[in-house]
């Protein structure tokens, strides 16, 4: 065989080879998003189904419904690659109380990070808010989130979906 199609050959392989890793990192990259949304829908629904003593509990009480979006950051085990296998979910939230205004940016919100243990029943945990926040949330935060857990909403689709669902709850009452 000749040096020009050894070269050939070599580059055919190496070109096959970068094409299936970047094949492997799209599939991956699509199963960590779908992970992100389910995990972002089952907060949600969390939040959303509180009662308002549960809210209470979250440092926010109202007698209305709540609209909740939910951006997921991260979760233990760090490698879970199904929901089944969550334990803790930890995600930015924006809440917002149905009713106390017809106007979403005039609603009253509560905001920031939070941790949630799935289980049965689920448990979320809310840093309080005044002097020493930043601290109760790295306490509440595993380290390796600290950064995202303070960071704003990467994805302003989870809010729209939040102040649509405002909207028409709203419009039901």
């Amino acid at each position: 065989m000749t040096a020009t199609r050894r070269g050939r050959l070599a580059a055919g392989v190496a070109l096959a080879g970068l094409a299936l890793a970047g094949v492997t990192l799209f599939a991956v990259h699509q199963e960590s998003a779908r992970l992100d949304q389910e995990l972002a829908a089952q907060v949600t629904l969390i939040l959303e189904r509180a009662t308002p003593e549960e809210h209470q509990g979250h440092g926010h009480g109202f007698e209305s419904r709540v609209v909740c979006a939910v951006e997921p950051f991260g979760m233990d085990p760090p490698d879970a690659s199904s929901l089944v296998e969550v334990r803790r979910v930890y995600a930015r939230h924006l809440c917002a109380i149905v009713g106390e205004s017809r106007d979403w940016a005039m609603s009253v919100r509560a905001s920031g990070p939070i941790a949630v243990r799935l289980g049965v029943p689920p448990r979320v945990e809310v840093p309080a808010a005044g002097p020493g926040y930043p601290e109760r949330v790295r306490r509440l935060i595993p380290e390796r989130y600290h950064d995202e857990a303070f960071a704003e909403f990467s994805d302003e689709t989870a809010i729209d979906a939040a102040r649509e669902r405002f909207a028409h709850a709203l419009d039901q009452r």
